[in-house]
């Protein structure tokens, strides 16, 4: 009775990892990783903070833009003037105000380079918080599954001890009526043991696994469902994830746009060593400028060209460093592909062998069990020992464990395969929650000319 009880219960746990299945749940409704996903996509810390981030980088543009727009300032000055002639000492009080804009017509395009510049920053930021989301979604579907693998594992260990109590409860049996040894007991008495501290070391993982769950997605675990079908969105094969990488995995694109932006760099440093071209109007009214006159009014127009001849070398120095840097970035975009190419391979084996790894453990199950239950049988009529039947209860056990290992790493293996072509986003995946858009606030703040207020109030 208590083995038929042990193996269904541990079949109901082998089944929450099944990858596409639906796991039964009584209750309430199930959660299914999907809706983890969103969760975490809406509320992960660390996901709003790279979107905070990229905010702030946004302002670079409109400070870029600064370069042509005037900049007005306004002086005023109050004093006492005193002066001595003829044995007389004179005092007198003068105030004036005045207001002076300039406007730069030409910098040597660095307005225009600078303000590219900036563009492909920030176009190489939002690349960083799609790999940022993508991060952020894998270890949310690593902690749903983690979570369900220890549950399963919990429920395992529990009808192991369960089973085990019972061999305990025979062995005790027997030894009181003589067909048993008190070596029998103890044996029995040891595994019962040792699977009790297995036991508590699978509440102990599964708790910590709840923990980081409760972290990456926001809310606490409670009934879960394996219930999405993360196999459909897999690629079909090896040449299609190399490609799909190509094009849609954000670390390659960041880098594209950090290539830009250190070629914009260049230029906007050899702006320096051109001439710089600027109109400057002032206004300006003085009270008591002098003994004889009580008020004056005066304005002036200026032509400003200001041509560098040579500045100690350190333009120079700042161009060869921006080159040098533009020379660096090319080599990490190369480095950034190579990289890829090799985590998709990896991701690749990774969940060829997962899916194969089922099977063969299923069959190791199967097997398993059968050989258990004939060695029970074997037992019963004095063929097999006490210890045989252990032996082949800690053998089952060992490969029901490998079973559900294998089911949670062909499921992670899945979703590191898709986060490694670029695709592990709401989008792809279909997640029902609201997509943050990162070209709302940008184009916010980009031609704002004025304003310490965020968009948002702040």
């Amino acid at each position: 009775m208590y083995f038929r009880v042990s193996l269904t219960a541990t079949v109901f746990g082998l089944a929450a990892l099944t990858s596409v299945s639906v796991f039964p749940v009584s209750g309430a409704k199930a959660e299914t990783i999907a809706e983890a996903l969103a969760l975490a996509y809406a509320n992960n810390p660390t996901l709003n903070a790279a979107r905070a981030e990229l905010r702030g980088v946004d302002e670079r543009v409109p400070q870029a833009l600064a370069g042509w727009r005037p900049t007005i300032t306004a002086n005023g000055s109050v004093g006492s003037i005193s002066s001595s002639g003829s044995g007389f000492n004179n005092y007198r009080n003068n105030a004036s105000i005045s207001l002076t804009v300039q406007q730069a017509l030409f910098r040597g395009f660095r307005t225009v380079n600078s303000t590219r510049q900036a563009e492909a920053i920030v176009r190489s930021q939002r690349e960083s918080l799609n790999a940022t989301e993508q991060d952020v979604l894998l270890s949310a579907a690593e902690a749903y599954v983690n979570v369900i693998r220890d549950t399963a594992l919990v429920s395992l260990q529990r009808s192991d001890v369960e089973f085990l109590a019972e061999q305990v409860r025979a062995a005790r049996d027997r030894f009181e009526v003589g067909e048993g040894t008190r070596t029998d007991v103890s044996q029995a008495e040891a595994r019962r043991a040792e699977a009790q501290a297995s036991l508590n070391s699978s509440i102990a993982n599964l708790n910590s696994s709840r923990a980081i769950y409760r972290q990456v997605v926001g809310i606490e675990a409670r009934s879960l469902s394996a219930s999405t079908p993360v196999g459909k969105l897999v690629p079909k094969t090896l040449e299609t994830a190399l490609i799909t990488s190509e094009d849609s995995q954000p670390l390659i694109r960041q880098a594209q746009h950090l290539v830009d932006a250190a070629q914009f760099a260049v230029k906007t440093i050899e702006g320096e060593a051109l001439p710089t071209v600027s109109v400057e109007g002032s206004v300006e009214r003085s009270w008591n400028p002098s003994s004889n006159v009580a008020v004056s009014n005066s304005a002036s127009v200026f032509g400003r060209v200001s041509v560098p001849i040579y500045q100690g070398g350190t333009t120079s120095s700042r161009v060869r460093q921006a080159k040098e840097e533009l020379g660096r970035t090319q080599i990490q975009l190369d480095v950034v592909r190579d990289r890829i190419r090799a985590n998709v391979i990896s991701a690749w084996g990774q969940y060829q062998a997962a899916e194969a790894s089922i099977s063969a453990a299923q069959a190791a199950v199967e097997a398993q069990q059968l050989a258990l239950e004939g060695v029970i049988e074997e037992q019963r009529v004095g063929q097999r020992t006490t210890l045989d039947v252990l032996d082949a209860q800690r053998e089952l056990v060992d490969q029901r464990v490998n079973l559900v290992t294998a089911q949670r790493n062909r499921i992670v293996a899945a979703f590191q395969l898709i986060s490694a072509t670029g695709k592990l986003d709401a989008e792809y995946l279909g997640l029902k929650v609201a997509r943050y858009d990162p070209k709302e606030h940008y184009d916010k703040v980009r031609d704002k000319w004025f304003g310490m207020k965020t968009p948002d109030g702040r």
